[in-house]
């Protein structure tokens, strides 16, 4: 006869305890590094929406207002002021890497313009914003 061998249960209790210390340690270093890629992400559609708001001025003497916003690089504008060489500087406005929208502001105080994101809290003017100034 044969005769069948399985898992004791000493083993599999040492198999699960191996697998949670693997799961303790390498999912913080996953999470982690989402949330940096979606820091990054950010900070690169920044400067991509940057280029093409000076892309904007460089043909149309001038910034979108707030008003008209970034949908004023995908489509063109039907508020005044109306640019005199619009021509379509990106294929869509992107959201940043949590999924919103940007917040554009123009004319600004401190710069030509304002363009930043929320970040991951979702929230305006908080520690966690990202702006198309910062270094």
């Amino acid at each position: 006869m044969r005769s069948i061998r399985g898992f004791t249960l000493l083993e599999l209790l040492v198999v699960i305890v191996i697998l949670s210390l693997l799961a303790a340690i390498l999912i913080p270093k996953f999470t982690g590094r989402v949330e940096e890629a979606r820091i990054k992400t950010t900070k690169v559609q920044l400067k991509e929406i940057k280029r093409a708001l000076e892309m904007y001025r460089i043909d149309n003497g001038r910034y979108p207002t707030t008003e008209q916003g970034l949908k004023a690089l995908v489509e063109k504008p039907t508020t005044e002021p109306l640019p005199k060489k619009w021509k379509q500087y990106l294929e869509s406005v992107p959201k940043d890497g949590w999924g919103n929208e940007f917040i554009y502001i123009y004319p600004s105080d401190k710069h030509p313009f304002e363009l930043k994101s929320k970040g991951a809290d979702g929230e305006l003017e908080t520690d966690d914003d990202i702006s198309v100034w910062d270094e």
